[in-house]
């Protein structure tokens, strides 16, 4: 697969990825530095804040009305609101108007509002007060002993949880962004609560399940507790349907379903093994040696769902109680992300053959659109998923004359608008980011097709999904690239590429590409007279699996620091994915070829959205020579053998013998070539 666009801007300071990222690789540690003064709600990784799971029964004695219990209030509501408060936590204070209008607002549509107060000092007298002063609903329930906040696991006042109707915690963390510690604003821009409940309400997965609080910070820091022993309605169909059914389900890209215990039971086997073995839920980057995930989208079971995923296995898969069960969860039938607002088909169905190898697909689809789109979300979905290896789509702007770019250049260095391979198909943003198409765009369809014995068509299609305003920021597409020349039979071949970063920049996400000898990938960020810093380890690279690595909290990349990468080859016999361990395997676009690229999607703070951006670094811009970047293939910045059309010339160009040409040595050679053709020698007919 082939994408992106080699331009990163940057200045600011390295901070936010959750502590310390090290890998099996090693080296420096990447550091955050001192935590800023302001603190807002930032989104963590559901499944280790407890999301997910089943909440036992607790006992509600409310400072007025008569006593209760969750299972009384969850009976007879579609969903429920715990907010934990405090009469002494001002960030708590200030979100009391704002839950109470809610409590108002969703009292109609079947959802109950539980306040819990963990603070012992809170005295009896200014919880009355605030209750009266706040026009508070629902019991509002003094935990001086802190056993409701020991069941949850609270963290901190102005935390949230949303419960469904069989107990299960959808959401837990912040009301909106509207408030925090050391700041507040007219307005939220986040609406988290909002967006949780009426996903609940719709019987749909929550996409942002989870934020930090920044409220005031509580001792109790507990998972959610589960009294009684572990059985598949309690606890276990609450981990499948968490990490496991999004694909193994009906209509699921997974081979088989895992929504009922039949189903499991049927599959026992295969689920303790690659369980075990750490292949599922598929997710590949090197856990941080300490803190939490740094990921936003983390597949990873964690350590106490595996845990009690095995034990319940070998203690014989005991059912429980029905009543105990999970609601079920609904997915689209369709599209993902929901009815797009735009859908670009493919004009004509594409014949793919039943066996062989087919050169990519080039297909271009003028969009019609009249004035300029934001895309908040997309998704690529093939019509014959099975033969489509990728589908890479390109934004074709106007030119002056209003025609479509046609001589624009799509290969490794392109910024792509969307991308389909398997387990990557639909990415949404959220509010305040977004992807530019220009009015009046072509879009540009790469499709790669690997044959599976049965000749079938395909016309995939594009689902957009607008946002209603102009973004805060542009997310744009780049990649680290490196030359490939793999001896045969090399069981480690280690490559490696940059990509300097000119001007001021923020990274969001990486993903990294390979073929079947792919085995590893690193990134790391070098700062000036700094050593490396590593960013994502990916010490088991999986090609069946082109996973993104979404950051919760974005990097930022200081002007003139370099992002590497290194990837890992096997070409050895040893890997039963090799087509052929006695070839020596260059850079190519099939399967049985090689490709090195280290994706990212990176936004630019300092540069307006809708912006055009020069591709080539700064320092490149002034004297580029067209004959190296024609020659430059995978755009590293060297030309290698392979790359030559004339080993002779290669040989005479590489001045210090180290196997690569660089800019400055090319136009040395070429040089001396000028001016033996001005003396009248015989000139060189192409460079190396």
């Amino acid at each position: 697969m082939v994408t992106m666009m080699g331009s990163v801007r940057s200045a600011i300071w390295v901070a936010g990825v959750g502590g310390w990222l090290v890998g099996a690789w090693g080296g420096t540690p990447l550091m955050a530095d001192a935590p800023p003064l302001q603190e807002a709600p930032t989104p963590a990784l559901a499944s280790e804040w407890g999301v997910g799971r089943w909440v036992p029964d607790l006992d509600i004695r409310p400072e007025s009305g008569s006593r209760s219990s969750l299972s009384k209030l969850t009976r007879d509501a579609r969903a429920v609101v715990i907010a934990v408060t405090s009469t002494s936590c001002p960030v708590s204070g200030r979100y009391g108007p704002t839950l109470v209008a809610l409590e108002k607002e969703y009292a109609s549509r079947g959802v109950r509002f539980v306040w819990i107060n963990p603070v012992a000092t809170d005295s009896k007298t200014a919880v009355r007060q605030w209750i009266r002063d706040q026009g508070v609903q629902g019991p509002y329930v003094r935990d001086e002993r802190g056993e409701i906040a020991k069941a949850l696991g609270m963290r901190s006042t102005a935390e949230v949880f949303v419960l469904d109707a069989a107990r299960t915690v959808q959401f837990r963390g912040a009301v909106d962004d509207q408030y925090g510690l050391g700041y507040s604003k007219a307005a939220p821009n986040q609406r988290y609560l909002v967006s949780a409940l009426e996903s609940v309400l719709a019987g749909n997965g929550v996409e942002t399940a989870c934020t930090r609080v920044p409220g005031c910070a509580l001792e109790s820091a507990a998972p959610v507790a589960v009294s009684q022993p572990v059985t598949y309605h309690n606890r276990i169909s609450r981990i499948l349907q968490q990490s496991c059914v999004p694909c193994h389900r009906e209509g699921g890209i997974a081979p088989f379903a895992l929504t009922t215990p039949a189903e499991v039971a049927a599959h026992a086997g295969m689920v303790r093994k690659q369980v075990t073995q750490g292949v599922m839920p598929p997710w590949f980057a090197a856990p941080p040696t300490h803190g939490p995930s740094p990921w936003l989208n983390d597949r990873s079971l964690p350590a106490a769902d595996k845990a009690d995923l095995l034990a319940w296995m070998e203690r014989g898969r005991p059912e429980g109680n029905a009543s105990h069960a999970p609601k079920v969860r609904t997915y689209p039938s369709d599209w993902q992300l929901g009815e797009p607002d735009a859908i670009i088909r493919l004009p004509e169905p594409v014949d793919v053959a039943a066996s062989g190898v087919m050169p990519y697909v080039n297909i271009e689809v003028p969009t019609d659109f009249d004035s300029d789109r934001w895309v908040q979300g997309w998704e690529i979905r093939p019509s014959a998923r099975d033969v489509v290896h990728h589908v890479l789509v390109y934004v074709l702007p106007p030119g002056k004359d209003g025609k479509p770019q046609k001589n624009r250049r799509i290969d490794g260095t392109s910024n792509y608008l969307a991308a389909y391979a398997p387990g990557y198909q639909a990415v949404s943003y959220p509010e305040g980011w977004a992807k530019f198409i220009p009015a009046g765009s072509t879009l540009h369809f790469q499709l790669h097709y690997t044959p599976k014995g049965k000749a079938t068509r395909d016309q995939s299609a594009l689902g957009l999904k607008f946002s209603k305003t102009p973004p805060k920021h542009e997310v744009r597409v780049s990649a680290i690239a490196g030359a490939i020349d793999i001896p045969p039979g090399d069981p480690d071949f280690k490559v490696e590429g940059q990509l300097p970063v000119p001007e001021s920049a923020r990274l969001m996400s990486f993903m990294p590409h390979m073929h079947v000898r792919g085995k590893a990938y690193r990134y790391e960020l070098e700062l000036p007279g700094s050593a490396p810093k590593t960013l994502l380890d990916v010490p088991r690279y999986d090609f069946n699996w082109q996973l993104l690595y979404r950051l919760s909290e974005h990097i930022d990349l200081p002007a003139g620091s370099v992002l590497k990468g290194t990837a890992r080859y096997d070409n050895s016999a040893g890997n039963p994915a090799n087509p052929d361990p006695t070839r020596r395997v260059q850079w190519g676009e099939q399967t049985d070829e090689e490709m090195m690229l280290g994706y990212i999607e990176y936004y630019l703070p300092e540069v307006p959205p809708g912006t055009p951006v020069d591709p080539r670094p700064t320092a490149g811009r002034r004297g580029r020579s067209k004959a190296f970047d024609a020659l430059d293939r995978n755009h590293d910045g060297r030309i290698t053998l392979d790359e030559s059309p004339s080993p002779a010339q290669f040989k005479a160009a590489d001045a210090d013998g180290n196997g690569e040409v660089t800019r400055e040595e090319l136009k040395t050679f070429l040089q001396k070539s000028n001016t033996r053709a001005a003396a009248g020698s015989k000139p060189s007919s192409a460079a190396p």
